[in-house]
């Protein structure tokens, strides 16, 4: 599928806000309704567009701390990637499982309410898990959202 400027623009303006509605795009952009929709259409049917996400603001719903691992997984005892995954995936403090190429095998977003209970997690459910090996903690102490490579 190739992509016009319009539908360059449609898709920065979906990322700053997803909740915009078609018609609220279409009077920014200069289009009719439908035709908005229909592009909108387009890029969904051509997994241009996969989903919409919620962002919550972490803090007001009661956890402070926000932690990326970094996770390198023992040589010994071979452990399954999809296990790995699966199983770290099903951690509820565990917001995003990425397999990275480096130093570590994945890197974690974790949170927590607080850097204790982010030791509790990091001891009882992280590092208990089979194969892992070596983990390396940052804390994050700001962040800035931004559009993505659009």
């Amino acid at each position: 599928m190739t992509l016009d400027d319009q539908d360059f623009e449609i898709l920065r303006q979906l990322q700053r806000d997803a909740t915009q509605t078609a018609s609220q795009l279409a009077r920014k952009m200069g289009l009719s309704q439908p035709a908005m929709w229909r592009r909108i259409k387009r890029l969904q049917d051509a997994g241009i567009i996969a989903g919409r996400e919620l962002l919550l603001d972490a803090e007001k719903v009661g956890f402070g701390v926000t932690v990326f691992l970094g996770v390198k997984l023992a040589t010994k005892g071979r452990v399954s990637l999809d296990d790995f995954e699966r199983t770290v995936g099903a951690i509820p403090e565990v917001q995003t499982v990425e397999h990275v190429l480096g130093l570590y095998d994945y890197r974690l977003r974790v949170v927590a309410r607080d850097l204790a209970d982010f030791e509790r997690v990091l001891r009882r459910r992280i590092m208990a898990l089979p194969g892992v090996g070596d983990v390396e903690a940052n804390v994050l102490l700001s962040e800035e959202r931004l559009c993505g490579p659009i």
